[in-house]
């Protein structure tokens, strides 16, 4: 099912004000009903505009405000990486295979543990550690020394391009969104292109490689974003693999484009992909995240119940 139109006028207080309305598709399979109806509900009770996508057990799949896109922020680090991870299984490039990096590539002033740690002289490290500082610990200059090595943003938007997964963009590194935040909206993605890319890589059977493996044992272990969507997850037996994006605050200081897009394994082989995107919140961080976090509650709570 579909539901339509994406703004409607109303007055308040004599002033005539523009309003998101929520927009909901969904496959038919009825046991999607009661999740569906709970994030729509919740959706609409938050001053945000926020995007849902859940691809149950490969099969069936909820999307909520999924007509429009949204900044992807750090999530476009994974698209690089799936894109990486067939580019060097096709061309059969060990993943310890080293890079040479110069000093210019690790720059202040942007979030990167990759820096802190080694400082700013030239140095190598192979792409595998470089991955893991990306993927793991969403470092910017790890993401752009792997663009400026191996594939470039170009590269990366024609490949997962040719997946087929959806309607997304990629066009700019992360120095050029530092550098100019109203780049950000230049990589962009629709919640279902998300789930939907998360969701391949952790079962295209057909396509699995040593590669792909080592991107999901990083997901596993992604460090960022405690309180999204793995934070009502912990003490449960389900397993996450997940990447989180978080983009710069508005004029009022509140933070836009914050994001979480994972893939949930639970022990008795049942399986979802979701992704939250979240964008024009009226909320501070805490509260941002943790509509991140009510959504992965009220979709897990589905499963376990």
């Amino acid at each position: 099912m579909k539901k339509g139109l994406s703004l409607i006028s109303v007055l308040v207080g004599g002033v005539c004000c523009i309003l998101p309305v929520l927009t909901v598709s969904c496959s038919s399979d009825r046991n999607t009903n009661s999740i569906r109806y709970a994030i729509e509900n919740y959706v609409r009770s938050r001053d945000a505009e926020i995007g849902v996508c859940v691809i149950i057990d490969s099969r069936d799949t909820i999307r909520i405000n999924n007509d429009t896109a949204y900044p992807m922020n750090s999530v476009m680090k994974l698209y690089q990486a799936v894109a990486l991870a067939d580019y060097m299984h096709k061309n059969r490039i060990p993943l310890g295979s080293v890079l040479d990096i110069k000093a210019a590539e690790l720059r202040q002033g942007t979030y990167s543990p990759l820096r802190d740690s080694i400082g700013t002289a030239d140095c190598s490290m192979s792409i595998a550690e470089i991955i893991r500082y990306s993927l793991q610990f969403s470092d910017n200059n790890a993401c752009d020394i792997l663009f400026n090595h191996l594939l470039d943003t170009k590269s990366v938007d024609a490949y997962i391009r040719n997946l087929r997964i959806g309607e997304f963009a990629i066009s700019v590194d992360e120095n050029a969104m530092h550098l100019n935040p109203e780049l950000v909206a230049e990589n962009r993605t629709h919640p279902d292109a998300a789930a939907a890319l998360i969701n391949m890589l952790y079962t295209d059977e057909k396509h699995f490689h040593e590669y792909r493996r080592f991107v999901t044992d990083v997901l596993d272990a992604c460090s960022t974003g405690k309180n999204r969507l793995s934070k009502p997850l912990v003490g449960t037996e389900a397993i996450i693999g997940h990447k989180t994006g978080t983009g710069f605050e508005d004029e009022n200081g509140r933070p836009q484009g914050i994001n979480d897009v994972g893939f949930v394994r639970l022990p008795d082989g049942r399986h979802y992909a979701i992704a939250v995107f979240v964008k024009s919140s009226q909320y501070d961080m805490a509260a941002t995240e943790q509509i991140i976090a009510d959504i992965s509650e009220t979709v897990y709570r589905h499963f376990a119940e």
